[in-house]
């Protein structure tokens, strides 16, 4: 149909119109307009470190550090200095509990933030009456925040002043830390390079790098002692080792020192007594996958580890004992999730600690891509031990069908609780009455947490079950990271589920619905006088099928034991 004689001409006017096909130009410039003086100041602070994307949460941390909160201004500048959007960096900064976000209008928060474990063992010595009745004693002016646990379980309660933790917390010695402006994390003695030199340290990894020791030797050895990963999996070290070392390089390493596991403190301990012993253990298994470089994962809960480290790598260096890999020590924010070692490798290339999907594993494909030997702490810690003792010597040292020495963090109703160095595969019940001096006067033993909050509940009545890998899963438990807590008579278990349901509510990363509802709908259910038992278990059933990670698949396990060992307690 032929056009009109009308409208040809308009089309016409508008299409020779001077402004035709220009937007107009905006009266004001689009998006958030940075302030100098904060551009300025981070600028300063950032002044000859590199600008790389994977160090954002360190640069998140010297501003928080600088200026106590993270104002819009200061995320604004970070991102133009990062050439990041604002996006980018907000989603991280506010992924993480320990990062304050100020936005504009807020008020920032005081200059002193006083946080409280309120995760089990503290809960059952008395954290939640300090929550209620520090804010009376100390005024105005102080933050006071419950906190998830700080990896002190053997002192509950435990509350950290700043950077100080202040163990067995009472309103008085937190009034008074406070008051003093007692806010630097306590440095205990440790075993710095020259001592552990003096005992004959760092001999073993010399002679990795000198020859006198092969890789494919010093794997059959990790695999003929029996070394498992200690930080709750446990794969076993030699093969995992192996594999990593078959997979074409450039190949990177990544250790897990985010032991955020309520009940779990055993990773602190050894870093803050005998760091040179992990040191090494990390530095051999960079040798026997030709790892370029080591990336070491530290929660932001151990700041005496986190400075202890830093000077004795920087000694380490500086003695030439690391040419063959780069040591680099990143710092956790306040995420359990990151102890999932794929969320771990996010975190660590600078973002949100969201767990990957698998396949690719991260032994095929891990942090920047590249296959990456992801190891525990108390992992590594052993390797010079049984590099020095040898395979067999190190395995028989275990109970039973269980191989080596095994670190437990006991916490909970026992006379002495703390770290205890026994056999492998001892059980719960020798823990107490030949480790711990018993139960605590006034408590007798009702029940225990095998393998921390992920570990499941277990009656008194089953105090004889080794407490190994491979031990507890048909009683729908784990071992874990070794983290058993015991509880008396005077405990409610009903009300301890409860407590380590909403730890998992808290912590869920959020990625998945199993997880992120199912938490927060078990939370509301087990919060009600009458448990409603089959809808608890399809629930349960429903995360443990469909979560993305073992955060969501193992947050049922409490509840389900508690219905399942404790029907005394449903009534």
């Amino acid at each position: 149909m032929a056009e009109s004689v009308g409208e040809s001409e308009g089309a016409g006017e508008r299409k020779n119109h001077p402004g035709a096909g220009r937007r107009k130009a905006p009266i004001f410039p689009k998006g958030r307009q940075g302030d100098p003086e904060a551009r300025a100041r981070v600028a300063s602070l950032l002044a000859g470190r590199p600008l790389q994307r994977d160090l954002l949460i360190e640069f998140l941390h010297l501003i928080q550090d600088r200026y106590g909160c993270l104002s819009a201004d200061h995320l604004q500048a970070l991102a133009q200095e990062m050439k990041l959007s604002m996006a980018e960096v907000f989603e991280v900064a506010s992924f993480y509990a320990h990062f304050d976000i100020v936005l504009d209008g807020e008020t920032a928060p005081p200059e002193l933030t006083i946080r409280i474990c309120d995760s089990l063992t503290c809960d059952m010595m008395g954290a939640r009456k300090l929550l209620q009745d520090l804010p009376a004693k100390l005024g105005a002016g102080v933050r006071i925040v419950p906190a998830p646990c700080m990896g002190r379980c053997d002192r509950a309660p435990v509350a950290e002043v700043g950077h100080n933790h202040i163990d067995s917390a009472t309103l008085d010695t937190l009034k008074a830390a406070a008051e003093g402006g007692h806010t630097h994390p306590r440095i205990p003695g440790y075993q710095d390079l020259a001592a552990y030199a003096a005992t004959g340290g760092y001999g073993c990894l010399k002679d990795c790098l000198s020859g006198a020791r092969t890789a494919g030797q010093v794997i059959e050895t990790l695999s003929d002692s029996g070394l498992r990963g200690l930080g709750g999996a446990g794969f076993p070290t030699g093969r995992k080792w192996g594999l990593v070392r078959n997979e074409p390089g450039p190949r990177l390493m990544a250790v897990n020192a985010d032991e955020g596991e309520p009940g779990t403190f055993k990773d602190r301990y050894y870093l803050e007594s005998e760091p040179h012993r992990f040191l090494e253990g990390a530095l051999i298994g960079a040798w026997a996958v030709e790892a370029e470089a080591v990336y070491i994962y530290l929660r932001d809960e151990y700041p005496a580890a986190r400075e202890i480290l830093q000077r004795e790598i920087a000694a380490l260096e500086a003695a030439g004992l690391a040419p063959h890999s780069k040591l680099h020590l990143r710092r956790g924010a306040g995420a359990y999730i990151c102890g999932e070692e794929s969320a771990m490798i996010e975190s660590i290339e600078g973002k949100r600690g969201l767990p990957r999907h698998r396949p690719p594993y991260v032994a095929q494909a891990g942090l920047f891509g590249r296959p990456t030997l992801v190891n525990n702490v108390e992992t590594l810690f052993w390797i010079p031990t049984i590099l020095t003792q040898g395979a067999k010597d190190f395995a028989e040292q275990g109970a039973g069908d269980s191989k080596g020495p095994r670190s437990y963090s006991v916490s909970g109703r026992v006379k002495n609780p703390g770290l205890k160095l026994t056999p492998a595969g001892i059980t719960v019940r020798q823990l107490i009455e030949d480790h711990c001096g018993g139960m605590a006067e006034g408590h007798s033993f009702k029940a225990y947490l095998p393998g921390g909050a992920s570990g499941g509940i277990l009656p008194a009545s089953m105090a004889d079950i080794p407490l190994d890998f491979g031990k507890l899963e048909h009683l729908g438990c784990l071992i874990g990271s070794h983290a058993v807590v015991i509880l008396s008579d005077k405990d409610d278990i009903k009300a301890a589920a409860l407590n380590l349901m909403r730890f998992f509510e808290d912590e869920s990363c959020g990625q998945c619905t199993p997880c992120r509802n199912g938490t927060e709908k078990a939370v509301k259910l087990m919060s009600q006088g009458v448990w409603d038992r089959a809808l608890l278990e399809d629930l349960a059933g429903v995360m443990a099928d469909a979560s993305i990670c073992g955060l969501g698949q193992a947050a049922p396990n409490p509840l389900l034991c508690v219905l399942k060992y404790f029907p005394e307690e449903l009534a």
